[in-house]
């Protein structure tokens, strides 16, 4: 791979050079997701109701979840969608798709960290580990989170929205520590003064409702008792395919200082790969995740385009070209290869431990914050 430049790289440039893609097209938006959701829901449909392991099931079962994988990921284009922008998508996909499966796109709303240059790569980053540089025991942990999250959106939405409905304390702590999708477990949402937390309520209602109606239908009689393990299932493979999408979206290599919008670029990765193939397992385009980073707001049906103009016009020396790599199974043999030499120790092994030292010290800071003020109201009562 040839050395990188020593020119500043030039986000304006890039910009300029795709400046004609950042168009939203609502129609295909359209299309997509309501061709997805049907074939997703109807082999879920064909799934739930097909004998245990039959060839029917295991077909249905497949097509459902990369079907709905693909509706999933809709979620990560509405939240850069800013304001009213395609608000009857961002109703309908939550009615039909966000509230059903219990992930509405509010959830997602920590997502803006993620893109943050002062939150990115550090430990107020959800959807960042130093995977690229911790031990193979991080990547099994890693992963063990899609056996569990299903059954903490459970009790998610059947237990603690009816209690926090009751408690503003609780309300506040459920919105901040329980309110996003994040692999960071420690990460803590900032909820802002001017959250509309009236809709967020009556989407957290409409989830509440859903998450019962599981359990319900089986004690009424309605559905049998193996449909609850064959939704647990569904959601596993549906969860486990973005895992395995985000296990390669970056290098994960942060010592948990702020990265610049470059470095984010760098840190990020966009690949090569068969076109059918990425695209059950990448779905709408987020094979190009470096590009994702540089430019947020392009949207996914012009992100091929965009990578090969910036790929043709940018010198083959840039930073763009240095977050290209050639395919999916040569960057998760990298990552299993940093897990492996992590876990004997070394300098990689530093840095992750580099990491979650800032990351406790961050939190450390967050909790003397809450304690302050908390105690301000009584010492001026007193």
């Amino acid at each position: 791979m040839p050395s990188i430049s020593s020119e500043p790289f030039s986000v304006a440039k890039a910009r300029d050079i795709v400046r004609d893609l950042f168009e939203h097209r609502p129609a295909l938006y359209w299309a997509d997701f309501l061709c997805s959701l049907t074939i997703g829901y109807g082999a879920a449909s064909i799934y739930l109701s097909a004998p245990w392991f039959s060839s029917l099931q295991i077909v249905s079962f497949l097509v459902a979840g990369f079907a709905l994988f693909r509706v999933g990921s809709f979620i990560h284009e509405i939240v850069h969608m800013p304001g009213r922008q395609m608000r009857s998508f961002k109703i309908a996909w939550n009615v039909l798709a966000g509230i059903p499966m219990l992930m509405p796109s509010f959830f997602y709303l920590n997502h803006i960290d993620h893109h943050s240059p002062k939150h990115y790569g550090t430990g107020q980053d959800g959807e960042y580990l130093p995977l690229g540089n911790g031990p193979m025991r991080d990547l099994l942990y890693f992963f063990l989170q899609v056996l569990l999250l299903p059954v903490a959106m459970f009790l998610r939405f059947a237990i603690v929205t009816p209690i926090s409905f009751c408690s503003p304390r609780v309300r506040q702590w459920a919105l901040e520590r329980f309110s996003s999708f994040v692999i960071n477990l420690k990460y803590r949402h900032e909820i802002p003064r001017n959250a509309p937390r009236r809709v967020w309520a009556a989407m957290e209602a409409a989830c509440c409702l859903r998450a019962w109606l599981i359990p319900l239908g089986v004690v009424l009689g309605v559905t049998t008792w193996d449909r609850m393990p064959a939704l647990y299932l569904l959601a596993v493979l549906t969860l486990g395919l973005n895992y395995l999408r985000n296990i390669v979206a970056h290098r994960y290599e942060s010592d948990g200082r702020p990265m610049s919008h470059v470095e984010q670029l760098t840190d990020s990765i966009n690949f090569d790969g068969t076109p059918i193939i990425t695209e059950l397992f990448f779905p709408l385009y987020l094979r190009y995740h470096a590009l994702h980073h540089l430019l947020p707001t392009l949207p996914y049906h012009n992100l091929k385009r965009a990578h090969q103009r910036l790929m043709n016009e940018l010198p083959p020396n840039s930073a763009y070209h240095q977050a290209h790599y050639p395919g999916f199974w040569h960057l998760l043999r990298g990552v299993v290869t940093h897990a492996l030499a992590a876990s004997r120790g070394g300098s990689h092994r530093r840095a992750a431990d580099e990491w979650y030292r800032r990351r406790e010290e961050l939190f450390a800071q967050q909790r003397q914050h809450d304690q302050g003020v908390e105690q301000r109201p009584q010492r001026h009562a007193a």
